[in-house]
């Protein structure tokens, strides 16, 4: 008996129906694969940020938080007294000497000259350092304070104004020093000196806004040196 028409068209809607179903079962799994690569993209993109927040935090703690310089690339009228650079070696510039030889210096403290292989770190020396150590400070732009004051207080109230100067934490160093009259400071870098009575704030600020990291052969402030023998 021949199909009618009526069963051919729920024969075709079921087979419609059926064929939706499949698609529909087709495409759920590709939903679900997508949700996981949004997943893991988003995995990967936190993990880039984290990663990043870690690596910035240990760019600020581990590199010099103040490694800006002074204003002025040349001697300033007025900020110091211009020195005499002594002679330099073949090379242009002065020379390293093994560590326990003497250089007779041509200022007192010095401002440039031969100097030994090994550099001292920035900070506070209140047992002093050597010319010939100190000199390889001041060809790498460092400020270095000499003092010969007579009591204590004075002493930390010269600690107090060099660790309120920003520029002292990469340019600075500050050195006891016997070859000074007593109640004497000199503020030095290379080629300048400036010898004053007493702690002067403002003259010691002034200096280092000036000179901090600008002369000298090199410029490499201490807080970038990982170790003494920086050269």
């Amino acid at each position: 008996m021949p199909e009618s028409r009526h069963r051919r068209r729920r024969g075709r809607s079921v087979q419609r129906g059926a064929g939706g179903a499949a698609a529909l079962s087709m495409t759920r799994p590709r939903r679900r694969k997508t949700n996981i690569w949004y997943l893991i993209a988003s995995i990967v993109i936190a993990a880039l940020v984290i990663g990043g927040i870690a690596f910035a935090d240990i760019i600020v703690n581990v590199l010099p938080r103040d490694a800006t310089v002074g204003s002025a690339f040349e001697y300033v009228e007025g900020v110091g007294v211009k020195q005499e650079l002594m002679p330099v070696g073949p090379s242009g510039l002065n020379e390293h000497v093994p560590d326990g030889q003497t250089v007779e210096y041509n200022t007192v403290p010095p401002t440039s000259g031969d100097h030994w292989d090994m550099q001292a770190r920035c900070g506070f020396y209140e047992a002093g350092l050597p010319d010939e150590r100190i000199v390889h400070n001041l060809e790498h732009g460092i400020i270095v304070v000499s003092y010969n004051l007579a009591t204590m207080s004075e002493v930390e109230e010269l600690r107090n104004a060099i660790e309120s100067i920003p520029l002292s934490l990469s340019w600075g160093l500050t050195r006891y020093y016997d070859k000074l009259p007593e109640g004497t400071i000199a503020a030095a870098t290379w080629g300048v000196l400036d010898t004053m009575e007493g702690v002067n704030r403002d003259r010691l600020a002034t200096f280092f806004e000036t000179y901090a990291g600008n002369l000298g052969p090199e410029h490499i402030p201490c807080a970038a040196a990982i170790s003494p023998m920086n050269r």
